[in-house]
């Protein structure tokens, strides 16, 4: 009897050490998990310049991408950029497949409830963009048309907004607006910034159609249990705020400041 009292005893010792052992590596999370990883993994969609996308060379670049590799150094660690579609891109992060989100996301107060955001690291806003040969003077007059917008993103609640009863979802913004720029659809609503970006490059007979729609804080998403991380990014955009860093690479991405409110 003693033998298998002292054996269930040492059963009983060895699971509870192991259970406390698992736990205490499930309990690693936010900036302990990046540290021990030695890596940050960042999300973004890969199709949005010239925030983040794939250049001749199949490279990923942007201003999204060289964000991220400036805060992954500041981190102390390496960066994992990770492409994914926008619209399963938060159930991504909320699974725990990459750290955050590093995609120019707005952060709404819809968002914030699942997920946390840091401090803004620019500013944007929502706007309609037509071809250069419409006859349209204002947003209001394309609520019978056909208005493209990407998949998941804010801009799709715009479209409501306005009335529009054809909406078309894609998959990023170089098909809105090549949609738009053949003639396919009427109208794209996406970022300020990303069309007269797309509009200045040559390639898209596109115009921004009135003022911004709505204006946007753009900031990275985490997951609520990572708050460390979420401080400890928080910190480094100040100090990347207040050197000048954002504002040295906005105006190489998009020659113009847009990190400043």
């Amino acid at each position: 009897m003693r033998r298998f009292t002292a054996l269930y005893l040492a059963v009983f010792t060895l699971l509870i050490t192991v259970s406390f052992v698992g736990c205490a590596k499930q309990e690693k999370t936010g900036l302990a998990k990046v540290k021990e990883a030695g890596e940050v993994s960042f999300a973004m969609s890969g199709g949005y310049p010239p925030f983040n996308y794939f250049n001749k060379q199949n490279e990923l670049v942007g201003f999204d991408v060289d964000v991220a590799k400036e805060v992954a150094k500041r981190l102390g660690v390496k960066l994992k950029p990770v492409t994914t579609e926008w619209s399963g891109i938060i159930e991504g992060l909320r699974s725990g497949i990459y750290s955050g989100i590093l995609g120019s996301m707005a952060a709404t107060e819809q968002r914030k409830k699942v997920v946390d955001f840091s401090t803004p690291y620019y500013y944007s806003g929502a706007q309609m963009f037509v071809r250069t040969d419409s006859p349209f003077k204002s947003a209001d007059e394309l609520k019978s048309k056909a208005v493209g917008l990407v998949t998941g993103t804010t801009f799709e609640q715009d479209a409501k907004n306005l009335g529009v009863s054809d909406i078309r979802l894609y998959k990023d913004d170089t098909h809105t607006l090549t949609e738009l720029s053949s003639g396919v659809i009427d109208g794209v609503i996406t970022d300020r910034v990303v069309g007269v970006n797309a509009m200045n490059s040559g390639k898209f007979k596109i115009k921004p159609l009135g003022s911004p729609l709505r204006k946007e804080d753009i900031a990275v998403a985490f997951r609520k249990e990572d708050k460390t991380l979420t401080d400890e990014v928080n910190k480094i955009l100040k100090q990347m705020h207040d050197d000048g860093t954002l504002t040295k690479l906005s105006k190489k991405w998009l020659k113009v400041d847009i990190t400043k409110k």
